[in-house]
């Protein structure tokens, strides 16, 4: 049964009842929440807020009605211990609907040009000529370098109303599934995934928890840095992580309430500050974080600095920093350049040289997401091969979905170490065992993240346990639906640890796509061999 709730932030989305036939009566068995696709856009102009709670209205409204009437009818009398038949079968239906919803549009639009020839198209002047060189130029004397014009944004990939149906419905049958077999839901996870080859020894996932957020958002001018997070070192257990994590994020809070120091004044009463630089302050996010106001680059990466320095926790040896720069919206078309700070702007050659400048200063940042927009695939090249022997370059947002990645059956687009998968829309569980299996056998590294409207429903940190991915990233350590996640975390490292199953995942390893792996993936031979921290688990767990 589909009906629907509120998430986190207090919007619709999507829950899934399951019902069972026990003893003759239906029993429910279990039920799960999804979060939606939609990003949180705070500053969004009104209508476009309205556009969108209208879409996400009709999303989760068709979804619960696909739920109650097809669907239920479509899965009556399977056994939810057959989760790749039932996967079968929400594929199949959503095949149907996407055919449906094609024959519908060109219906509509065979129809709009049976009504009538469209207007003609108005016809824009010629643009005026190149200007010639000016009268008395000296001779020598260069004009300024015209940059290559950039490249236009891809079109969104289409998702279709309902589409959250066919990932709820999956996963509620998995955790079925599990319940009814007396099993967590990770372990009937990494069953679907290994089979009856699973290894009796689970890793944990690495945390990714957001602490700052100083985005497009923010209310200071720095937009490059969407999310600053922080990385606890591998050697350390989840709770030891959590712990180390609760004990920064209070000491940022702390720093951030003290008031600024006494400013000196100069002969004309005036502070000696850089002008227009505002104390830092602020406010919880959405992400579970504090939002800060930031005027430059570095001062978000300082304010960590210190607050690891009062902690006496060495950056670099007992935690890394990642940075979610959100390249996709920094971009300002009508510029062709990335916004890094309000009135700042970079062409995309010029990012790439910011980024390894800040990496060669803060050499304790081991990640970086979605650097750079997806179409900007030279830069992204050219980031990887700067930076791939010492930080992850991770494909977000700037990656394919995850349906798109399973039917090209490649990871290669932008070129990176990793991607960021989520659990929305129509991802069965069969889609994550198989994107997975994808990326483990390119040598990849896979992050499972949370959306940015996120539910309690903790059934994410099962997924991620059971699929094996080498992080987790869940946001801050706040807001409920957040905390949740975190708190299913730890109760599953005891769970392992009590059971003798825990094992520990190694030290960060990188590696430098070159040109003959690029070559091998494209062949679809995989890429050349290399030694990963899970491998070095499971080698030990076999020992």
């Amino acid at each position: 049964m589909g009906k629907s709730v509120l998430d986190g932030l207090g919007l619709p989305t999507l829950q899934v009842e399951v019902f069972c036939i026990i003893q003759n009566f239906p029993k429910s068995v279990c039920s799960v929440m999804i979060p939606t696709h939609f990003e949180v856009c705070e500053n969004a102009l009104p209508e476009l807020v309205e556009a969108e709670e209208a879409e996400r209205s009709l999303a989760v409204s068709t979804a619960v009605q696909w739920v109650n009437e097809t669907i239920t009818e479509e899965l009556r009398g399977l056994a939810p211990s057959k989760q790749a038949e039932v996967d079968c079968v929400l594929r199949t239906f959503f095949a149907n609907k996407v055919q449906e919803d094609k024959e519908r549009k060109e219906l509509e639009k065979s129809q709009e040009d049976s009504a009538g020839p469209a207007p003609p198209p108005q016809i824009l002047p010629p643009p005026p000529p190149p200007p010639t060189k000016k009268k008395g130029q000296k001779p020598g004397k260069k004009d300024s370098p015209v940059e290559k014009p950039i490249t236009p944004a891809e079109p969104v990939e289409p998702v279709l109303h309902g589409s959250m149906a066919i990932g709820a419905v999956s996963l509620a049958v998995a955790k079925t599934g599990a319940i009814l077999g007396s099993i967590p839901l990770y372990l009937n996870i990494a069953l679907l995934k290994h089979g009856q080859e699973q290894s009796a020894i689970l890793t944990m996932p690495l945390l990714m928890a957001s602490v700052v957020s100083c985005g497009k958002s923010s209310p200071g001018k720095l937009n490059l840095m969407k999310e600053v997070i922080c990385i606890p070192h591998p050697g350390l257990t989840t709770k030891q992580g959590v712990e180390m994590l609760l004990e920064i994020q209070k000491q940022i809070n702390k720093t951030l309430e003290m008031p600024p120091p006494p400013k000196a004044e100069n002969k004309k009463g005036l502070n000696g500050n850089k002008r227009g630089q505002q104390p830092v302050t602020g406010k919880m996010s959405h992400l579970g974080c504090l939002t800060i106001n930031c005027d430059i680059i570095e001062q978000p990466l300082l304010l960590i600095q210190g607050v690891c320095a009062n902690l006496e926790l060495e950056l670099g040896t007992n935690l890394h920093l990642a940075i979610n720069c959100a390249g996709h919206e920094l971009m300002d078309y009508s510029k062709g350049k990335y916004e890094v700070l309000t009135g700042t702007y970079k062409n995309a050659a010029e990012m790439v040289d910011l980024y390894v400048d800040l990496i060669n200063k803060y050499p304790s940042i081991i990640a970086l997401i979605d650097p750079l927009r997806k179409e900007d695939s030279e830069q992204w090249d050219s980031i990887c091969n700067a930076l791939g022997s010492r930080c992850y370059i991770i494909a977000g947002a700037a990656s394919k979905s995850i349906s798109k990645l399973l039917e090209h059956r490649s990871i290669s687009t932008p070129r990176s170490h990793g991607l960021v998968i989520k659990h929305t829309n129509q991802t069965t569980m069969s889609d994550l065992v198989e994107i997975t299996h994808l990326i483990d056998s390119m040598k990849h590294i896979a992050i499972l993240g949370s959306t940015e409207g996120e539910s309690s429903d903790d059934s994410l940190v099962d997924l991620a346990v059971g699929l094996g991915v080498r992080f987790i990233k869940l946001g801050g350590l706040s807001r409920g639906e957040r905390v949740t996640k975190y708190n299913r975390l730890l109760t599953i490292e005891e769970e392992l640890v009590q059971n003798g199953t825990l094992g520990f995942s190694g030290e960060h390893t990188f590696f430098c796509l070159n040109e003959d792996e690029k070559a091998l993936e494209a062949a679809g031979t995989g890429p050349l061999e290399h030694i990963f921290p899970t491998e070095v688990v499971e080698q030990s767990a076999k020992a």
